[in-house]
């Protein structure tokens, strides 16, 4: 490991995560873990989902964000904060830094979601639209950072991002500590390894599926060759998963944690969606539902257990849900 991430691994720690629980749980609510007896029946075990999309911005990347601000130094972010993001990340940025009346400049890529585009204004960020993708608007996020001194808040290697995204873990063991697996998405990797590092830490037999889109399995990939692998461009219907590779810090934490994944076909993906809707009634983005399809194809290797699905976030325009539906 070199030394910079082993800084920052270090720094991922279980008690820096009940210290960002002391923060995040002033800021933002506790969100549901809610049992679903015909999604149950269906699955063949006892199913639980954690509602990460009723929080503010309706994502579980707003507990990182608001734990980065809470804690930031005042030099850090003197002149302001610069994101790069195609949505989630971006929102729960723009939203914590207008608590505290930050500066905040958000890139996104160019013909990105308008309504993604119209929240993140809604929160006083200034938005900015470069490049073709994520990578694009990523570089000039860097560039921004350097020319006129913003701290450029990356996704994936900031440690204040994990632990407080990491209270979720928490929450889940408060709420049912005798779970037995966690089904999550899997994109640039932050919010699967957060929470496995603790619920790993709390109880090592706890079985993790991540999941991905098979289109994009940059995690999966980097997992079985036992080192980070970026792969080819593609595009996939869930958004949220559209990471060509994950982030180094994240990738460390969760190689050795995770139990398998689980890669769903972009009709598998959208099905999530309509499976949400009709078990849950709860509105999900297509990375949000994944857990709940991938549990249908888990059903074999989880029947009997007590099994925690993570609906990680809600943002889903209007035309999307209506292809979706209409399908």
């Amino acid at each position: 490991m070199e030394p910079f991430f082993r800084e920052q691994f270090e720094v991922v720690n279980i008690l820096n995560v009940f210290r960002a629980r002391q923060i995040v749980g002033r800021i933002l609510p506790k969100t549901s873990l809610t049992f679903y007896r015909r999604l149950s029946e269906r699955i063949g075990a006892e199913v639980y989902v954690k509602h990460e999309n009723h929080l503010p911005t309706h994502s579980f990347k707003v507990r990182g964000a608001v734990n980065f601000i809470e804690q930031c130094s005042e030099d850090q972010i003197k002149n302001g904060i610069v994101v790069a993001t195609r949505g989630n990340h971006g929102l729960a940025v723009a939203w914590a830094a207008q608590r505290r009346g930050i500066f905040c400049n958000v890139v996104v890529p160019e013909k990105n979601d308008p309504l993604v585009n119209e929240m993140i204004l809604s929160y006083d960020a200034q938005l900015i639209e470069h490049g073709s993708d994520f990578y694009e608007a990523q570089d000039y996020a860097e560039e921004l950072s350097e020319n006129a001194g913003y701290y450029y808040l990356r996704q994936g290697n900031e440690p204040l991002l994990i632990t407080g995204i990491a209270t979720m873990g928490l929450e889940i063991m408060e709420d049912l500590p005798n779970v037995e697996v966690i089904v999550m998405p899997i994109g640039g990797g932050t919010g699967c390894a957060s929470v496995s590092m603790v619920i790993k830490q709390i109880n090592p037999s706890v079985e993790i599926y991540g999941v991905q889109a098979a289109r994009i399995p940059a995690f999966y990939e980097s997992w079985k060759q036992g080192k980070k692998v970026t792969v080819s461009p593609a595009e996939t219907v869930a958004s949220g998963l559209a990471a060509r590779s994950v982030f180094d810090l994240p990738f460390i934490i969760l190689k050795d944690l995770i139990t398998d994944v689980v890669l769903l076909s972009e009709e598998e993906l959208i099905d999530g969606v309509r499976l949400a809707i009709s078990y849950t009634q709860n509105l999900a983005e297509v990375a949000g539902a994944a857990a709940i399809k991938a549990a249908f194809a888990l059903r074999e290797r989880i029947r009997g257990k007590r099994v925690v699905l993570i609906m990680t976030g809600g943002n889903i325009s209007i035309p999307v849900l209506a292809s979706i539906l209409c399908r």
